[in-house]
């Protein structure tokens, strides 16, 4: 492939990215379930390395920002619950939802990622935070915390 089809290529992936965030944007997430599923896929389905996520969300459920937390190595992105909870109390955000990407493309949660987001969990509920999912990314599919009864 030439330079000039990947610089194409890098465009048009671009323009998808676009246009799936202001999808999310104009709408409340929890009303377009897979309008922030395509979202998440479209931004990490297909990197190289780990990336944690958070979308925070105002009482109305809609997104605040999507937030790039950490990104890490090919099987592992460090968490840390308090500044996840920090940084959605300086936003004012009451719901959040955590998101991740499994580079081996297997969405299937780890026992330290569902102790990582009962720990999150933990800590915001006191402080009028829900975390609403947690959403796993792989190029094979997603897994839901809130659909595996994790959440």
């Amino acid at each position: 492939m030439g330079a000039a089809a990947i610089t194409e290529l890098k465009i048009v992936h671009a323009s998808a990215m676009r246009l799936a965030r202001g999808q999310v944007r104009k709408r409340p997430v929890l009303s377009s379930w897979s309008s922030v599923i395509d979202y998440c896929r479209s931004t990490m389905a297909f990197a190289e390395k780990e990336q944690f996520r958070v979308l925070f969300l105002d009482k109305r459920n809609r997104l605040i920002v999507d937030e790039l937390q950490q990104t890490g190595t090919v099987d592992h992105t460090p968490v840390y619950p308090r500044e996840v909870v920090k940084r959605a109390l300086e936003l004012s955000a009451t719901a959040l939802f955590v998101v991740h990407h499994h580079p081996s493309g297997d969405p299937t949660p780890s026992h330290a990622d569902i102790e990582m987001t009962r720990t999150i969990v933990e800590v915001a509920k006191p402080l009028g935070i829900a975390v609403r999912d947690h959403i796993i990314v792989g190029r094979d599919g997603h897994a839901s915390f809130k659909g595996l009864k994790l959440v």
